[in-house]
């Protein structure tokens, strides 16, 4: 009893220590205290994240996956003119996810801005729900594969478009700040909870996946079958069932505070060496200008010194005007900038071209929301007297990447690190991104047939093989491009914690 009973005493001094503790990579509460490690984070609100996103990405897929059969069978727009618009609609949830993303690092932080998001987003569904069932679905039940709807007023079109803008909006500027926000609930200074980060990814792409195949499945046959108000309205519980539960984790959530407008920093860098544009630089680093308490907004570190954009360089040369002792604390941030802020901007440009590659892939992605399901729908696609619906042929996209990316970690990555040098990581990302260009090159060409016009009302009298071997092209184009920047491209260093150096990014080999 006496050793049952100084256990118990051990187990509730290190309960108290646990509770009291803050986390050590600088997060806070709701209220802007220190995070306390006991009441905030971690799973608990991990998971509350999880949940929420596989409830968002379920009403999100549940509009966007039938989307293109919606324009074509109840707003009666013909194949390229739906195929164009789904594709126009999806590239400006990618431009809104900027404006997210910026909103959240610079002013509003990721809890704020997910939680209007995602009040837009539910707005937008019910928009849509409320327009779909009281003036676009008329007849009821038309929509489906036999019956037409009727024509529509210019302000019904109006509100419509509306409805799926907000939607944009809303899922756009969620997107990607609720993965970091669950992120930021495990602490990386704490070893157990770093490694609790690397598992949240994981289920966070899975939530993901179950919230989209449940879509592709369930309410694209309700859907396929002209049931769209019914789907359009389950698709708006589920949101706001996601935003409900986000709102429950409040005072669970563990919160970076917002950095500042980063534009500043990146306009700094540019006026700086323009204004030292006539200035020669030395041999060596040793005038090239570093403040202490400057670290990357990114990592927390002070990134190292590089060759590349060697004029930019000039922003960190310190002059006579800049002030008269090097060693003082005080610097006009527009005429002097440290090496750290510098290689923030060497960094962008490096990457500016990798992202601009990766534009003509995203168009070819684009295709099976868009002609991919419209082919489906062409299709004779009854077995044993079930109609399979068009859009569920999106869910051949999650399946196949689940089954790729089981085979990458089991197979094919232990295979290249065995044939690899004995330090191999595998595969770098920059590899990974160009196989995947093949790939996209590959299916594009095999999508082709030799079906006799581009994209006419009917598909099967169309030419859709010389739009896809177009795609094909331009993709092949696109690889070349990609290969040379990809060689050109280094990662950064960062100064360890001890002082060492490391790398932020794997070996840019292709």
């Amino acid at each position: 009893m006496e050793s049952f009973s100084i256990s118990n005493k051990v187990r509730c001094v290190n309960g108290e220590e646990e509770e009291g503790r803050s986390t050590l990579d600088g997060t806070v509460d709701f209220h802007g205290r220190p995070a306390l490690k006991a009441k905030t984070g971690r799973w608990t609100a991990g998971t509350i994240i999880l949940v929420n996103q596989g409830l968002v990405t379920l009403a999100f897929f549940g509009v966007g996956v039938n989307l293109v059969l919606y324009l074509t069978r109840v707003l009666q727009q013909g194949n390229a003119e739906a195929a164009n618009n789904v594709s126009k609609w999806t590239g400006t949830v990618y431009i809104f996810s900027l404006v997210g993303a910026f909103l959240s690092d610079s002013y509003w932080g990721r809890y704020k801005t997910c939680a209007i998001f995602q009040a837009i987003f539910v707005l937008g569904l019910g928009g849509l729900s409320v327009a779909s069932s009281m003036f676009l679905i008329t007849p009821k039940g038309c929509g489906d594969r036999t019956t037409i709807c009727g024509t529509h007023s210019s302000w019904e079109i109006g509100l419509f478009y509306i409805s799926i803008y907000m939607i944009a909006l809303g899922y756009g500027g969620y997107q990607p700040n609720i993965a970091t926000l669950g992120a930021d609930q495990f602490d990386e200074e704490d070893v157990k909870e770093a490694h609790s980060k690397v598992a949240f990814f994981s289920y966070f792409y899975l939530a993901l996946n179950l919230g989209s195949l449940f879509s592709n499945t369930i309410l694209s046959y309700f859907e396929d079958e002209g049931m769209w108000t019914l789907g359009f309205w389950l698709s708006t519980g589920s949101a706001f069932a996601g935003l409900a539960l986000f709102l429950c984790g409040t005072m669970r959530y563990r919160h970076f505070k917002p950095s500042g407008n980063p534009l500043n920093r990146f306009c700094q860098v540019f006026v700086a060496a323009s204004k030292k544009w006539k200035v020669k630089l030395p041999q060596g680093e040793e005038c090239l200008f570093e403040d202490e308490k400057d670290t990357s907004l990114s990592t927390g570190r002070k990134i190292l010194h590089t060759h590349e954009f060697k004029f930019l360089d000039k922003a960190a040369f310190i002059t006579s005007r800049d002030f008269n002792d090097p060693k003082q604390a005080t610097h006009n941030p527009w005429t002097l900038c440290p090496i750290s802020q510098v290689e923030e901007v060497k960094c962008i440009l490096r990457l500016l071209p990798i992202w601009l590659c990766t534009i003509i892939y995203s168009v070819v992605f684009t295709q099976m929301a868009s002609l991919f399901v419209e082919q489906g729908a062409a299709m004779k696609s009854t077995i044993s007297g079930f109609q399979i619906p068009a859009s569920s042929m999106s869910s051949f996209d999650i399946l196949s990447v689940a089954l790729f990316i089981f085979l990458y970690r089991r197979v094919i990555g232990p295979l290249v690190i065995m044939f690899q040098k004995k330090d191999s990581k595998g595969l770098t990302e920059l590899q990974r991104m160009g196989i995947g260009l093949i790939i996209a090159i590959l299916s594009m060409i095999s999508t082709a047939d030799d079906m006799p016009g581009w994209i006419p009302g009917n598909l099967n009298r169309g030419h859709l093989d010389r739009f896809f071997f177009l795609l094909a092209g331009l993709t092949a184009v696109d690889l070349l491009v990609y290969i040379v920047f990809a060689k050109w491209y280094k990662s950064i260093k960062l100064e360890g914690k001890n002082g060492e150096e490391t790398d932020d990014t794997d070996d840019s080999e292709v």
